[in-house]
């Protein structure tokens, strides 16, 4: 009888475990890549703020650009955008008013035509978050 006790509770400890494990590496799996969750969250052109709008249009004309490193390639370090090779992704500044430098504003496009991305994302904060551009 203590031996099948301790088989149900060594049983139960395994379903646990295996229940643990799985949502563990569901979880390093969605930090890893892109989650299907986070493409639904998206912001219209038109909602962009004025500065956004403006930076937005410059990019689908191809500039130019007030700041020099409008148009450097964004590396994706936070892994929140879909993964692509080096190069895709390029970053371009938002203007923030009264902001003494850059500020945290920015929309990163990613694409082989620079006019032409097949994505673009704003972010307010400094690539801690993302919503996809749609027209």
């Amino acid at each position: 009888m203590l031996r099948t006790a301790a088989l149900r509770v060594a049983q139960s400890l395994l379903t646990v475990s295996l229940a643990v494990a799985a949502v563990f590496q569901a979880d390093t799996a969605d930090a890893r890549g892109w989650l299907p969750e986070r493409s639904q969250t998206t912001i219209a052109a038109a909602d962009l703020p004025r500065q956004g709008q403006r930076t937005y249009s410059l990019i689908l004309q191809g500039g130019p650009f007030p700041h020099d490193k409008d148009g450097s390639v964004f590396g994706n370090r936070e892994r929140l955008l879909p993964r692509e090779r080096r190069g895709y992704y390029r970053e371009y500044t938002v203007e923030t008013p009264g902001a003494r430098h850059r500020g945290a504003r920015r929309i990163v496009c990613g694409g082989v035509r620079v006019t032409l991305p097949d994505a673009c994302y704003y972010t307010s904060d400094h690539y801690s978050s993302f919503r996809m551009i749609v027209p």
